[in-house]
């Protein structure tokens, strides 16, 4: 096993400066080399970004919403405590490499439909074969009813297909499926993706706010205020949110993020109503000008 891992460590530095693309099931799957990291590479689907992995550093985390989502797996639990965590969307493993190197023995569950996208993924970046993560090549839904009652300590939601969120990931009912899986006190955190006139996303929080009790939302300002289309991260929990700490780290990043929550959060949504399976729709496609 030692001999194959090598064999695929030089391969990879071989051809480090070679782009690989592969037709999967979502479409054109392509890894971009990063220039500035010998072997981190950026995953695109019909060359729409999906995720980025430095094989050599995997708690580095590139993309800013999926620093954001780094942010609440930090916060989860006390630095370095095991985790049970769901991932609903796979990519190409960012945040289970993530929690994996920052939270030794945790088990995870990914869960990613795209089966063709799963073996490019794990032949091209192979995980690492001492974490404990298991991958399903299911519909997210149907992954997460798999998921016993209680396990996880945090389920994560991070689905893509054609760069829309589908419609049955949007509703109450996924969330009542969320809500069976966590734990008490366990958190949600669901990346979304909208632009003006953000109805969307203000009708993701009312079905959010429906289900849990606690919600909190992290943004670039601009987004909130409707100037461009981008992701924000919605954390839901049963109990009080870190919002404090969530605040601090968000306002550090690279491109500083703000957090919503409270009464502030509530007013947002303008009175959007929960979204319920019988009337949701996919998110809204981002405008051709997001990629380039």
């Amino acid at each position: 096993m030692g001999k194959s891992r090598n064999a695929r460590h030089t391969r990879r530095e071989r051809d480090a400066g070679t782009v690989v693309a592969e037709q999967v099931d979502g479409g054109l799957a392509q890894l971009i080399p990063d220039r500035d990291r010998t072997r981190a590479w950026t995953l695109l689907i019909d060359g729409a970004p999906q995720s980025h992995v430095d094989l050599d550093d995997p708690a580095f985390l590139s993309f800013e919403y999926q620093r954001r989502l780094g942010h609440v797996i930090d916060l989860a639990a006390p630095p370095g405590r095991p985790l049970h965590v769901v991932h609903l969307g796979g990519g190409a493993f960012t945040l289970a490499r993530y929690v994996a190197a920052t939270r030794p023995r945790s088990t995870q569950q990914v869960v990613e439909r795209d089966a063709s996208l799963v073996q490019l993924v794990r032949r091209e970046l192979p995980l690492d074969p001492g974490a404990r993560i298991r991958v399903r090549s299911v519909d997210a839904r149907e992954g997460l009813v798999k998921v016993p009652d209680g396990w996880a300590d945090l389920v994560i939601v991070d689905v893509f297909s054609g760069a829309r969120t589908p419609a049955h990931l949007t509703s109450t009912e996924f969330l009542d499926e969320i809500r069976r899986a966590l734990r008490p006190g366990g958190l949600y955190a669901a990346n979304l993706a909208d632009g003006p006139p953000l109805a969307h996303l203000r009708g993701q929080i009312a079905t959010a706010a429906a289900r849990f009790p606690e919600l909190a939302l992290v943004a670039d300002p601009t987004v909130l205020r409707g100037k461009r289309f981008g992701n924000v991260v919605l954390v839901g929990c049963d109990l009080p949110l870190p919002v404090a700490e969530l605040t601090r780290r968000a306002a550090s990043d690279p491109h500083p993020g703000r957090v919503e929550h409270g009464r502030a959060l509530t007013d947002f949504t303008g009175g959007a109503v929960p979204v319920v399976d019988s009337s949701a729709v996919a998110s809204p496609a981002p405008p051709p000008s997001v990629f380039r």
